[in-house]
């Protein structure tokens, strides 16, 4: 057999002989709503003092809940859900929570269009007017009496585009005769209302609900709570659980990067044939995620933004630069790809940008009776940085391209 060639045939049943060190590794995942939420029980109280009055056949005020990513908002309001649901069903009180993740569902028509097939109506994905839409998830909604709590997870992500369906939904009571509607907004962006008309703003955020980040303590707790699960007993190394809570306060207590942290783990570990999962995995898994976060934000960069970043990525290599030396390579790259160059005034805001997003760290130091400047470095991996901006069919006639050796004289 030719070397480096392998067998496909049998490659399955291989792999499954290796050591599974997971129970349930799904329960790490940020789509499991876990029955138990520790350290959230004031926010789960709050959230079901609202939604009580459901049980009392009354409309529920409307809430908004703020926190940044990771702070427990959507399981709490999931699994505060279940429950209302579950109880409405033990006293005969029909209760219908309908969630909906406006990343995914971000216009008006996909939105109406979705409640509506909720309620069982033949609605297509585009062609009719939106009034239609509406009427029709009105009517099915009001065909029997029932109260329907209507989640709207990343509800910002709805008003990119106008916030004309809120309106409508914070006024659709006035239109119902045996129906009652009450929505919940959730949202990492604690400016949204700032933009919504001022009657969608206080209809909508009636009661609000704030999620504070974790701490790596609390992390810990959510961690082993799941780990009990996730894992097989005692393949857990003793400093595992506290190395990913560490990780994960950094990032402003972010319970769903600990738990990727944590699955990512055992993963690296599950394919080196390990018996346990070690430190070492932890920090192979937090390097692995990080270079996957910087290619899907390096991914999404306009080109400009590439082009500042790239002159970063070639120069970096001899340590650090300065916002001149960067600006001296980024024009010739502009007039090597024919595209317009900016001020340096303007890349220089770029630089701030990238700063900001986590990858470059830019320093202003003083250079004595020639002013101030600002100097780069990366805070990213070089390698792979460099390899995701190739990928872009704009930049890739650069690849062959090496600053001369004068750039950093001159700059």
């Amino acid at each position: 057999m030719e070397k480096g060639t392998i067998t496909i045939r049998g490659i399955f049943e291989d792999m499954l002989t290796i050591l599974n060190i997971f129970e349930n590794r799904d329960v790490l995942r940020s789509t499991y709503t876990p029955d138990y939420l520790p350290h959230r029980s004031d926010q789960v109280r709050a959230l079901a003092t609202v939604l009580v009055s459901a049980l009392r056949g009354e409309t529920p005020s409307n809430v908004l809940i703020y926190g940044k990513t990771g702070t427990g908002k959507t399981a709490v309001a999931k699994h505060v859900g279940q429950e209302l649901e579950r109880t409405g069903e033990l006293y005969g009180i029909p209760c219908v929570v309908i969630y909906i993740n406006c990343e995914v569902v971000d216009t008006q028509y996909r939105l109406l269009a979705s409640l509506a097939r909720h309620f069982d109506r033949e609605v297509p994905m585009t062609g009719w007017p939106t009034d239609q839409v509406y009427s029709e998830f009105k009517n099915a909604l009001d065909s029997d009496k029932r109260i329907a709590i209507i989640m709207l997870d990343e509800v910002d992500k709805l008003t990119d585009k106008g916030d004309g369906v809120l309106y409508n939904l914070t006024r659709i009571n006035s239109d119902l005769k045996k129906a009652k509607v009450s929505l919940i907004g959730i949202t990492n962006d604690l400016k949204f209302t700032e933009f919504l008309d001022p009657r969608v703003r206080s209809s909508l955020g009636e009661e609000e609900i704030i999620f504070p980040p974790y701490d790596a303590n609390q992390l810990r707790d959510i961690l082993q709570e799941r780990a009990k699960m996730a894992f097989k007993q005692g393949i857990l190394e003793e400093t595992v659980i506290p190395l990913c809570a560490a990780y994960a306060a950094q990032e402003h207590g972010d319970a769903r990067r600990a738990l990727d942290l944590l699955r990512v783990s055992g993963e690296i570990a599950e394919r080196a044939k390990s018996a346990k999962v070690l430190e070492a995995h932890v920090k192979q898994a937090q390097e692995k995620i990080e270079i996957d976060r910087v290619v899907e934000v390096v991914k999404t960069l306009p080109t400009q933004s590439k082009l500042v970043l790239l002159s970063a990525v070639l120069l970096c290599y001899d340590g650090n630069i300065t916002t001149g030396e960067a600006y001296n390579i980024y024009k010739q790259m502009c007039r090597i790809i024919g595209i317009e160059v900016l001020t340096q005034r303007r890349v220089t805001d770029l630089i701030s940008e990238l700063d900001m997003m986590g990858i470059l760290n830019a320093t202003v130091v003083s250079k004595g009776r020639y002013g101030r400047t600002k100097e780069i470095s990366l805070s990213v991996p070089i390698d792979s940085t460099r390899k995701v901006l190739f990928e872009d069919y704009r930049l890739k006639p650069l690849e062959e391209y090496r600053p001369s050796s004068q750039t950093k004289l001159y700059a």
